[in-house]
This record gives structure tokens, sequence and C-alpha cells, in this order.
């Protein structure tokens, strides 16, 4: 009997993976324990193994694709066995057909033979909304075409009896270069498109334009002097690399911006004495590697501070759920780690009830999983409060972004010398003034359940837990 791979669950929170890429193809053998494809969620990157062995007899999803978890992405069996009848009707329509779904109703009821079907720009100058070899043109394909000023004579249908549709002129839109407003403008009325303009980027103006050019700009309504003026100080900018954004980048972004959009965000900035804080790390770095302390941070430091401040203010310990705000008792950490395939925030769990060197010692073990990218689905979720440090680079203060469905995020900023008013320094009133480091603190909280009090009291809180560092360690 067929076997069916599911996409499986990465972790407890996660709804869909992506597909990265496909490490076999349709025919191959395989084993239990082969790898057939990579997956990735918002946070890592994992391989997937076939599960039983046999023949790969379909590949139902493309690489690329953000599939469900618990959904069918490939089938295994013995040759020229029934792929169909193990999966069911669903996972065929969406192996077979998603292309033309995908594409709208205008194109559904086509072979694959029309969808394969695609055409190069059109080089004669021909009215846009002309119907191609086909005689005729789809209204959307023609309203496309006339607001891009692309040519369609010339163009192959493949919609039904060679008629241009959507999709034909959406692909030779791709492989037409950029124009500028004047030049699109042009190449609507008359004008063959070149291969590459000579503007910015090799953007086509209108003096690019054969056949039309500044003339049938000016004839459109568009000025010649706005037309030529396009090609004034055409001075090029180098070469340029176009990325798409998908794959962990795109959930990344897409997660950032949803935070932005469902919660109320606002950002306190301040600063707390690190002259305790330095000392300690000092005497800490030099002290006998048996003892365990000669590694431990300064970020590692505030960490534990975090963690002892929480529970005094259980508000920030909390996630937003709907109408419901969800407080702990225990502080799970979330730490960013910045690596290669972007960020990612693993979890120092119960920290309130770990000890310094503990702390630190997970610290590094989660960042190191995530460089390498072993770490697992469950370690980077289930953060009830956030810490993120750009202080190594010299930022001063900013603005985190909350780890939703998290209420606060603490962005740990560099340490500087700050101007100090110090009681009994030489001068004639018997206060001077002193420059003495500083570590800044910027705290982003959801406004819609803490409001800015509460908030700054416990950044006045923290600051001095920091400040204090020795004294804290002995809570």
């Amino acid at each position: 009997m067929a076997h069916v791979l599911i996409m499986p669950r990465q972790g407890n929170t996660v709804e869909s993976c992506i597909l990265t890429e496909w490490k076999v193809k349709e025919g191959d053998s395989v084993d239990a324990d082969s790898v057939v494809c990579m997956v990735e969620t918002d946070k890592a990157s994992f391989e997937v193994p076939a599960g039983e062995a046999g023949t790969v007899l379909k590949l139902l999803r493309a690489g690329g694709d953000d599939i469900p978890v618990l959904e069918p992405i490939a089938v295994f069996g013995k040759p020229g066995e029934d792929w169909a009848a193990a999966v069911g009707g669903a996972a065929v329509e969406k192996a077979g057909g998603a292309g033309a779904a995908a594409s709208g109703p205008e194109e559904s009821g086509t072979s694959p033979q029309a969808t394969a079907s695609v055409a190069a720009p059109a080089s004669a100058p021909v009215a846009a909304g002309q119907a191609g070899s086909g005689g005729a043109i789809s209204p959307r394909a023609q309203h496309l075409a006339e607001k891009e000023g692309l040519s369609t004579g010339g163009l192959a249908g493949s919609g039904p009896g060679g008629r241009i549709i959507e999709r034909d002129v959406q692909a030779a839109l791709q492989n037409r270069p950029a124009l500028t407003a004047a030049a699109r403008a042009a190449a609507a009325v008359g004008g063959t498109v070149p291969a590459t303009g000579s503007g910015l980027g090799g953007r086509v103006t209108a003096a690019d334009l054969a056949g039309g050019g500044v003339a049938a700009v000016a004839g459109s309504g568009v000025t010649a002097a706005a037309a030529s003026g396009a090609a004034i100080a055409n001075l090029g900018e180098g070469a340029i690399t176009e990325t798409a954004i998908k794959g962990i980048r795109k959930l990344i972004s897409d997660r950032m911006h949803q935070s932005l959009a469902e919660s109320a965000q606002l950002t306190l900035n301040s600063s707390a004495p690190a002259v305790r804080l330095q000392t300690l790390r000092a005497r800490m770095k030099g002290s006998a590697e048996e003892l365990g302390f000669a590694k431990i941070t300064v970020n590692d430091l505030v960490l534990y501070a975090v963690s002892r401040t929480l529970p005094r203010f259980p508000f920030m310990n909390a996630l937003k759920i709907g109408d419901t705000l969800k407080t702990y008792e225990r502080v799970h950490l979330g730490v960013a780690v910045d690596t290669p395939r972007g960020l990612m925030v693993p979890v120092i769990r119960n920290a309130n009830l770990l000890s310094l060197r503990q702390i630190s010692s997970e610290a590094k073990r989660l960042a190191a999983a995530c460089q390498k990218g072993a770490v697992s689905p469950d370690e980077l979720s289930g953060s009830t409060f956030t810490v993120t440090n750009l202080g190594s680079m010299g930022v001063s203060s900013f603005t985190p972004i909350l780890n939703a469905p998290e209420v606060g995020i603490l962005g740990v900023c560099t340490i500087e010398l700050k101007p100090v008013a110090v009681d009994g320094a030489d001068d004639e009133d018997g206060c001077g003034v002193q420059f003495l480091p500083h570590i800044g603190l910027s705290l982003t909280i959801n406004h819609q359940v803490v409001d800015g009090a509460p908030a700054a009291r416990f950044l006045k809180a923290l600051g001095e837990a920091v400040a204090d560092i020795d004294l804290t360690l002995a809570m």
C-alpha cells in the first residue's frame, strides 16, 4: 500500500511550513531514513525523511509552497501503484491543477499545454488591446496591457482558440525591462521597447523607444520636454541585484508586520549605571576557569537581572491572546539571536529559577544551536518576555518590535559615558560632574494592556537591579 508523506508539525505553535526544496524526484528509490525535502518555519530549517522505503510515485507540492502542517506532500510506494487513490481527490486536485487555480478564474479550463505557453514581448508597434495571432484578447488582459503600455501584437495567446489572456500579458511584462512613466505612455501609442534602456538601472526612457519615441509621447499628451528630460544626466548606477523575499525572510517580515498591526507599541528609553556591572564582569573574566564564571558576559548579567525583576511585575511577564491577558509565574525568557538565516528567538525556560551560570550556559547553547540550524522547534516557542541586544554594535537606543503575543521586549544598548552630578567633588560648590558608564535600556510594551507608568516602574526597577548587580545576585 502506498505511503503518504505529510508536512510534519514542527512544534505546537507552527501552523504551516515552507517547502524550500525537494531532494528527490519522481521515480527515485528511497529508504525510510532518506531525506526527501527541506522545510522551514519562521525560525529554523528542517530535514524531512521519507518515513518508509519505496519509490517516489508523486510529489504533490512544489518547492517554495507554504503548506499547512499535516497536509500530504508526497506519495511513496511500488512502481506503477496508483498514488491518487492513496491521497484522495483534494490532494489530486492540488497536485494537478494548482497552477490553473492560482492564475484566477479567467484561466480555468485551459490545458497544461496552453498553460506552459509563454510569449516574449512584441517587437512590432501595435496599439495596446489589439488582438494577437489568435484574433482575440480578454478584457482583463487588455486592461492590464493598456495600463502598462504593452503592445500585444504578436503575443501568442494561451487561452482557448489562441486567445490572449491576463497570464500572457503578465509573462510579457516580466520579460520586458522597466519603463519610465513617459516611456510607458509612448509604448502605449507606438514604439518598440528595446531589451535594455539608457536610464538608471537599465530603465527604458521615452528617448529609447524606436518608431515612436518623443513624438509619440507628445501625441499622447506628455510633453516632449518631459520625455527628453528622462534621459538627462543618465549616469547609471552600477550593478543591481534583485533578491526575492521568500522563505524564512518572508515569514519574519510577515510576523513583524503583524506584530505592529495588531498591537499598540510604545518604547521607553532609559539607562542604568554600569560601574558595578563592568567591575563584576572583569572580576569574573579573570577568575579561575574551574569556577565557571570566566565566559559570563554583560548580556548574561542583564538576562539574570531581567529574570529576577519580572516576577515582581507579573503584568510584564504575560501574553495577550485575543481579549485575554495570560500572566505567568515562571519566566520563560526569549533571547534574540542573529543568524545567517535571520533572527531567531530561542527560549530559556524557568529562567527565574536558574543560577547565573545556568542562564549563561543555556543562552550560549541555544545561540550555538540557532547558528548551526540545529535548534528544535519547541526551543523556539513559549517565551513570555524577550531580550534583544544590539549593544555590541554601538547602538545607543532603538525600538524593539514585540515578539507577539508577548506584551514586553527589552532592548539592551551599548555602554556609554554619561555626566553625573557627584557630591563632594572638587569644586567651589562641593558638587561636581563625573563621567560614568551607563548601559542603555529600551523597553517596548503593548500599550493595549500595559500603561506607560507601570512600564516605567518596571524599567526603573530593572535599572536598579542592573546598577546593583552584585546585590541582585544575592537575591
